[in-house]
């Protein structure tokens, strides 16, 4: 197992689709550990393939409690089977985003079609910050970004903070 680097907005990777996986192998197992520990490390509760330079539709999750066992997930192929009416919103956040935090509205509830990393098709509905967790992640699959539900002055204000903080950290080596 091994951190991977985070891709950080704009980087033009996180605003492309990602490919399907053939098949879940032993590769893409040791992809799963990989984003787990990345994800934990971080501190996150979802990361997706392309966050971390992988244009594979994959991500993993784990939206337990703090003070609870971990229960993570890796989603393969995940397709959103259906949506509720009924939203909820969250303040969201993103790891190719560092502490920017926004509101976002979502469906409540979803149900997801996945391939599990030993090749199993999985189903589960999802509510509350399950659900928009995994809709975020699968967005990230898509190209797509929390920062896209927000309004374009907004949007152009946090994309500047991030070129900034990339300049930076292109100084200071991390």
């Amino acid at each position: 197992m091994s951190l991977r680097p985070i891709l950080i907005h704009p980087d033009p990777r996180l605003k492309k689709a990602a490919e399907a996986v053939a098949a879940p192998d032993d590769a893409i197992r040791a992809l799963v550990e990989d984003m787990l520990e990345t994800m934990y490390d971080a501190p996150g509760i979802g990361l997706a393939g392309p966050q971390i330079g992988v244009m594979k539709r994959i991500f993993v999750m784990d939206t337990s409690a703090k003070d609870d066992p971990p229960q993570p997930l890796a989603l393969i192929n995940p397709e959103i089977l259906w949506r509720s009416d009924e939203t909820s919103t969250f303040e969201e956040g993103c790891l190719s985003i560092p502490d920017i935090y926004e509101e976002v509205t979502r469906p409540a509830r979803v149900a997801v079609r996945w391939t599990d990393p030993e090749g199993a098709t999985r189903e589960a509905e999802f509510e509350g910050l399950a659900a928009t967790c995994a809709q975020h992640e699968i967005d990230h699959l898509d190209g797509k970004l929390f920062i896209d539900y927000l309004g374009s002055v907004k949007r152009g204000l946090i994309t500047q903070k991030m070129k900034k903080l990339k300049r930076e950290r292109a100084k200071t080596g991390e």
